[in-house]
């Protein structure tokens, strides 16, 4: 089974690309996120042509998340809980129904930025949410993923240059600590199983020649169970697509399960 996560920064204007990809790579199961898209307006038979069950969780202009599978998906759950009032569209899970069934969970987790202030206590209070999900899913045991923008750099290995993102939110020592608190759930980082060294990045900004100079910086992740873990057999960054026409400011990351 082959998982990819995919900040696809709107939908709508991105369609084309999108099916290509779809088309071209094949990926089982693709998480998306930033979708900008109201479920309704969701351009679902484009995508369903193509072999995908779709599932989303969309929200005007900003956020939403969606899952596109060729196999079959069931208990669908939307949102995240723990804060009724919280009217953002950043998560979204399913199971996927391979060979075995796994549990994927799609997020789109807060930039937080400017930090201090409102929105940097939303992504905390947010991963502390996210937190205790993950609890309940462990404890059920089965295999599943948590897979999305998670916009934390985990480490300075993780950034091209560390020194700028020193004061932002996706790096300060909060944010990374919360993320290491997801990990020690007994969470494994697939990327970093796979590939320890430096210089692989999933974002790069569109400004200054960013990608070109690949100064970049590696923000979305796939967090498996320990049962997924135990199935993984390869983790990588799609690069090449940040150099086609129109791309997204992010690129896909792939997990290969043995399910």
């Amino acid at each position: 089974m082959k998982i990819a996560t995919f900040n696809i920064n709107g939908v709508k204007a991105r369609l084309d690309g999108l099916t290509h990809w779809l088309r071209e790579s094949a990926p089982d199961v693709a998480l998306l996120q930033e979708i900008k898209s109201v479920d309704e307006n969701f351009p679902r038979e484009a995508i369903e042509d193509l072999g995908y069950a779709v599932e989303t969780h969309g929200q005007k202009g900003f956020n939403g998340v969606a899952i596109l599978s060729k196999l079959p998906l069931e208990d669908v759950a939307r949102g995240l809980s723990g804060d009724a009032e919280d009217s953002q569209s950043r998560y979204i899970e399913a199971s996927v129904m391979g060979t075995r069934p796994v549990r994927v969970a799609c997020l789109y987790l807060p930039n937080g930025n400017p930090a201090p202030g409102p929105k940097y206590d939303y992504k905390l209070a947010w991963m502390e949410r996210l937190h205790r999900r993950m609890e309940d899913i462990l404890a059920t045991e089965e295999p599943a993923i948590f897979a999305g923008d998670y916009n934390v750099i985990p480490q300075d290995t993780d950034a091209e240059r560390p020194e700028a993102w020193r004061d932002d939110a996706l790096a300060l020592s909060a944010s990374r600590e919360a993320f290491r608190r997801l990990l020690w759930l007994g969470l494994t980082d697939a990327f970093r199983v796979r590939q320890p060294g430096r210089g692989h990045y999933t974002f790069w900004d569109y400004q200054a020649g960013a990608f070109e100079r690949n100064n970049g910086i590696r923000i979305d992740h796939h967090l498996l169970t320990p049962q997924a873990a135990d199935l993984l057999v390869d983790c990588w960054i799609e690069k090449d697509l940040r150099a086609r026409e129109k791309p997204s400011d992010h690129v896909p990351v792939w997990v290969e399960l043995d399910a």
